[in-house]
């Protein structure tokens, strides 16, 4: 049994948000093509309905994004495997950035593997809902910000791998910088209708950049809310 679902009832779920539930997206992703036991796993123990409105639970382990209030979403479960799994295909990172914490779903995903998240959210009320349910679980190694995501945390830099769960209309050079060397960053890029989710890697020889699937997040804002 999960860690999380050793906590309170609500944790665990019932009915439509029960083990059950969650072991029937684990099959339909697995269909689908994700095979990363450690991504698989982590989302089948994750409970995601604790991370969208009550109203929404029952559809929590559809494979769909949700709304979260302030115009945002929480990714399709597919896209959160898929994400993840291209960012530690290669390698486990040790520090992870993630740049638009939203609902705290992807970054509870990263922060059950990876050893610290450093998470930035423009938008206080989502991050204050973030804190909330990143404390109910009990995943202290994530340190959150209120800030505008563009910026990224350079005071922490650099990272292992950094993930953007929203799309610009290009990759933003202040975050490739915070790459270590060697380092991942994931993350959709372009315009409403025709975002692609890009991979790049910080080598010797420069920027290695790869375009991996069609798909569709909402725009990367500036400032903060």
């Amino acid at each position: 049994m999960s860690r999380f679902a050793q906590s309170r009832p609500e944790v665990r779920g019932l009915g439509m948000t029960s083990q059950r539930a969650r072991d029937r997206l684990i099959e339909r992703l697995h269909s689908e093509g994700i095979q990363d036991r450690r991504v698989l796993d982590t989302l089948r123990q994750l409970p995601r309905h604790l991370f969208i409105d009550e109203a929404l639970a029952s559809r929590a382990y559809e494979d769909t994004a949700l709304p979260i209030g302030q115009g945002q979403t929480i990714s399709q479960p597919y896209v959160v495997a898929r994400m993840t799994e291209v960012l530690i295909e290669h390698a486990l990172p040790r520090r992870v950035l993630e740049v638009g914490t939203g609902s705290g779903y992807q970054c509870a995903v990263l922060a059950s593997m990876v050893e610290q998240v450093y998470t930035v959210e423009r938008i206080d009320e989502l991050l204050r809902n973030a804190r909330r349910r990143f404390r109910k679980l009990g995943l202290g190694n994530i340190r959150s910000r209120h800030d505008d995501g563009r910026l990224g945390w350079p005071d922490e830099a650099p990272f292992d791998a950094i993930m953007v769960t929203a799309a610009g209309a290009d990759l933003e050079n202040t975050l490739l910088d915070q790459l270590a060397p060697g380092g991942v960053l994931v993350a959709p890029v372009g315009p409403p209708g025709r975002q692609a989710l890009l991979r790049v890697r910080a080598t010797e020889q420069g920027w290695q950049r790869e375009t991996l699937a069609a798909v569709s997040f909402v725009p990367l804002l500036g400032g903060i809310a």
